[in-house]
């Protein structure tokens, strides 16, 4: 890795070796920016305060060795990347101003691509995560991931029958809760229904029943202009010497037919002439009828303007017209079919959430059992590590419990609380000697045993479910002694598999490691610089020294340092 203006680190480079690398240093002097350079590169959450004071961002870059055939070379390559001899070129960029910009291979990725990465490629783990132990939902879930396919198989079934009875329960409340409202609802649409039906209306009616108003209310003026116009075209039957459009169109025609013969154009105009006089007959014909068909019958128009009353009263409520009357209507009737429906919906509902909760009930009980196996494996197994790690009397265990509640599913002629994991409650306890009953590890393990208790369950699930790479922060806090020489050894031996680093105060733990790097910090009066160097020969029997007794020099602590190196290597 490279790392630039990441806290108190100015420019470093940091070379991880296979193996076991522990990272020491003196307080304060940026180790802890090792661990977190390592997580931005893996996703971790962007902190501008880590950001250096006086640069414009920060910049970690790493070159990580992907193992071939895995599902993180296949989802990175899926994001664009491209590979370099096998390794992936991972760069993380993170502003004064909070932004953030993550590479992968040369391409620009979403940050949450690179925390995909992180579940295949390495398992982080800080003081911040031995908190976490003690929570119990954490617990739970290290239980599942060691339990593998035993429980995740049943959990999947449990989680989607568990979505479906929230999504059933939702709907139940929704209805039951809102039955006033949808009952106002209902009536309000029967009323507006009946209301449509009483009046009948059809599409187009209003628009019909306009023209016909406008007629009616018009009809003398109507009568009287079309009596004139027939009169001015096919003459007037009370005066036989008034002249009208047809007789002369008609006289025009005879002139010229007369003498079509003699020349083609005057025969073209006749032929048109004729036309003429042909379209002045059939319009005076229809005059004729327009005339005599006309009623201006005022009871007809008092009947026409009730109606439309009647179906304004309806366009003021329903629709702008009364096409929109209708389409309202329409969609009232399917609604209240909706509404009306609620009662057998709400027995179908309640069927159908009965039957799931005894499903999720059977299916509870499944994951129970899974987990009730897997518990004992897993406590058997973290026992044994915490042998190793200079707790030979030490008992781990698992109480899996539910607890009751009326509103819950049957299990064992029990009503217990259930929810999207279970029923389960999943605590470790640890009985730290003979004689001691087991305690909740929240309540009965030290600082020292608590680390113990979590890198014992790391290493368990390094021989089950393992990664390519361990990074451990101080996980030795509150150790020392025997027990911190023990946690050197099993580290060790947890790096013949895999790649572990290790940020350590501890000398008895750094001694194990196959690599060793010093972060160190010099003052130049203005900038705090820090710089990573390999120690090795007499660098590192001089830092462990510094570790062991705080002074470099003493023979005491050389000797004692000497000494331990010995017995790793002895051990190696």
């Amino acid at each position: 890795m490279r790392i630039r203006s990441l806290g108190v680190i100015d420019d470093a480079v940091v070379e991880l070796s296979p193996g076991f690398t522990a990272v020491t240093g003196e307080t304060g002097a940026g180790k802890t920016m090792v661990v977190t350079s390592l997580g931005l590169l893996l996703g971790g959450r962007a902190d501008p305060a880590l950001v250096r004071i006086g640069a414009k961002n920060a910049v970690v870059e790493g070159r990580i060795a992907v193992p071939t055939g895995g599902s993180a070379i296949r989802r990175a390559e899926e994001a664009g990347a491209e590979l370099d001899d096998g390794a992936l070129l991972i760069s993380r960029t993170v502003s004064a101003e909070g932004r953030s910009r993550a590479h992968i291979g040369g391409r620009s990725v979403p940050v949450g691509v690179l925390a995909e990465l992180a579940d295949e490629l390495v398992a982080v783990h800080g003081q911040t995560d031995q908190q976490g132990l003690l929570k119990l939902s954490r617990q739970r879930q290290a239980l599942d991931r060691y339990a593998g396919d035993a429980v995740a198989a049943p959990l999947a079934k449990y989680a989607g029958a568990y979505r479906r009875l929230r999504a059933i329960t939702t709907e139940l409340d929704e209805i039951t809760t809102r039955a006033r409202e949808r009952a106002q609802e209902a009536d309000m649409l029967r009323f507006g229904l009946e209301e449509i039906a009483a009046v009948e209306p059809r599409s187009g009616e209003d628009t019909e029943l306009s023209a016909e108003a406008e007629r009616l209310g018009h009809a003398e003026a109507l009568a009287s202009a079309a009596t004139a116009a027939h009169a001015a075209l096919a003459g007037n039957p009370e005066d036989p010497e008034g002249i009208d459009a047809a007789t002369l169109v008609a006289g025009a025609h005879r002139a010229l037919e007369a003498v079509r013969a003699h020349d083609s154009a005057l025969a073209g105009l006749s032929g048109r002439i004729g036309e003429i006089n042909i379209l002045l007959r059939d319009v005076a014909g229809e005059l004729a009828g327009y005339a005599d068909d006309l009623d201006a019958d005022p009871l007809r128009l008092s009947a026409v303007e009730e109606r439309r009353a009647a179906l304004t009263q309806l366009t003021r409520k329903y629709g702008e017209d009364v096409d929109a009357v209708l389409a309202w209507a329409e969609q009232g009737a399917a609604r209240l079919l909706e509404l009306d429906g609620d009662d057998e919906r709400i027995g179908e509902l309640t069927a159908e959430r009965d039957a799931l909760r005894a499903e999720l009930g059977g299916l509870a009980q499944a994951l129970t059992d899974a987990r009730t196996e897997a518990a004992e494996r897993f406590a058997a197994a973290v026992t044994a590590e915490l042998a190793s790690l200079a707790m030979p009397h030490a008992r781990v265990s698992f109480e899996i419990r539910q607890t009751d509640d009326p509103e819950g599913v049957e299990l064992g002629g029990r009503t217990v609380a259930y929810g999207p994991a279970g029923v389960d409650e999943v605590e470790l306890l640890l009985a730290p000697h003979p004689g001691a009953p087991p305690r909740p590890i929240a309540k009965g393990a030290s600082g020292g045993e608590l680390s113990r208790v979590m890198l014992a369950v790391e290493v368990v699930f390094a021989g089950t479910d393992p990664v390519p790479t361990y990074l451990f922060d101080e996980v030795d806090a509150g150790v020392g002694g025997k027990a911190a020489v023990e946690i050197g050894r099993r580290l060790a031996r947890l790096a013949r598999s895999a790649q572990v680093v290790v940020v350590t105060h501890l000398p008895q733990v750094a001694a194990f490691a196959d690599r060793q790097l010093l972060v160190e910090k010099t003052n130049d009066g203005s900038v705090t610089r820090s710089g990573v160097k390999v120690l090795e020969g007499e660098d590192r029997i001089r830092e462990l020294s510094r570790m062991l007794a705080g002074q470099e020099d003493s023979q005491t602590a050389r000797a004692h340092a000497e000494e331990l190196l010995a017995t790793a290597r002895a051990d190696a």
